[in-house]
């Protein structure tokens, strides 16, 4: 059945499309372009190029939209824009768009082999990296109001880390394409970042899990991004692992391979910690408390996880040898992917949507 131009679900998603609610976007929006992106390299390891290829253009056609809108947000709603950024609960969203950067760079290197492309989306990810970096936590460290604890922390923080890591990795991919000098660059740039990341997990998760144990935890507590939780050691163990692949060419890390390895399995030992600890709580809220289960952006922070962890598992299985692992990223791909059209399908019916009446 064929769908008129003036039928009322099309000229609501047009409305939508040209006047977008800017003032309230939120920041963590880039998570769709960090989740369509990783599930569409994890489609590569399930033999579905087409896919994959498919999600690629999706995944950069919601950055250069998302880029957009924030461009008319910062010009038109400046005093809100910036009030999310030091906001305790929303500003740690806008390290979406440093991961979105760099998991886009990522799919230029692997699916397009497009260097250049992959190094100007590393170079944006660093700038944002930097900026977001000191302006958001100098700013939560200076303020003069404050929340609680179990008021202003959430998983959303260990975006911050996902961040981190996915320079570390784009990085890494960088430096095995590019020639010396600026290759050995690249790799301690990546080593770095995947020290830094680690170490910013500890902190973080440390609060987390208190803020989890010790305070009252209701169903709408438990938001999306604390799927993050897992997703921030499986892009740590993604970045661990290509280093390792790194190291023959590094001297530097060659020499300090036994200490990546132990470090790249205790991240993904720790993210696999987190999977049905995850679900048991995702019952809990949906099914025992029967919290709605309706479409909402922060969901795609629970998407990514879910492919993350299949690329860096399989990865890992290929820096360490461990073969007895290779069923673990097929099955999780297809987990990835099913949650990714799941979701996918939510957010095209709440955009083409028919308008309520007046």
């Amino acid at each position: 059945m064929s769908v008129e131009p003036g039928h009322p679900y099309v000229s609501s998603a047009l409305e939508r499309l040209r006047h977008p609610d800017l003032e309230m976007l939120s920041p963590a929006y880039f998570g769709m372009v960090m989740a369509t992106g990783i599930v569409s390299l994890a489609t590569i390891w399930i033999g579905l190029p087409v896919v994959a290829w498919g999600l690629f253009a999706i995944a950069l056609a919601a950055y250069l939209v998302l880029w957009t809108l924030t461009v008319l947000r910062i010009a038109r709603h400046r005093d809100r824009f910036f009030a999310d950024m030091i906001d305790h609960l929303r500003g740690p969203g806008f390290f979406t768009m440093v991961a979105a950067s760099s998991i886009l760079g990522s799919e230029f290197i692997i699916l397009g082999g497009n260097m250049v492309i992959g190094f100007v989306l590393w170079l944006i990810a660093v700038i944002l990296w930097f900026g977001l970096t000191y302006t958001i936590f100098t700013a939560f460290t200076i303020k003069e109001n404050k929340p609680a604890l179990n008021q202003g922390i959430s998983g959303a923080w260990l975006l911050a880390v996902v961040a981190t890591q996915s320079i570390a990795v784009l990085s890494s991919l960088l430096a095995a394409e590019i020639e010396q000098p600026y290759r050995l660059d690249l790799n301690f740039l990546a080593l770095s970042m995947w020290l830094w990341g680690g170490m910013l997990y500890i902190w973080m998760m440390s609060l987390i899990f208190y803020r989890y144990t010790f305070f009252r935890f209701s169903p709408g507590d438990l938001s999306p991004p604390y799927w993050i939780n897992m997703g921030a050691m499986a892009i740590s163990t993604l970045a661990g692992s290509l280093l390792i692949i790194n190291s023959e060419d590094a001297p530097f890390l060659h020499s300090i391979v036994p200490f990546m390895k132990g470090f790249t399995v205790f991240y993904w030992a720790t993210g696999t910690w987190w999977i049905p600890m995850l679900v048991i709580l995702g019952i809990w809220r949906h099914v025992y408390k029967r919290f709605p289960l309706t479409y909402d952006p922060l969901y795609w922070g629970a998407v990514f996880p879910l492919g993350m962890y299949a690329v860096s598992t399989f990865q890992m299985a290929r820096a360490l040898g461990f073969d007895f692992l290779e069923m673990l990223p097929t099955v999780f791909s297809w987990i990835a992917l099913a949650a990714w059209a799941l979701t996918f399908s939510a957010y095209l019916a709440r955009l083409f949507a028919a308008p309520k009446p007046a």
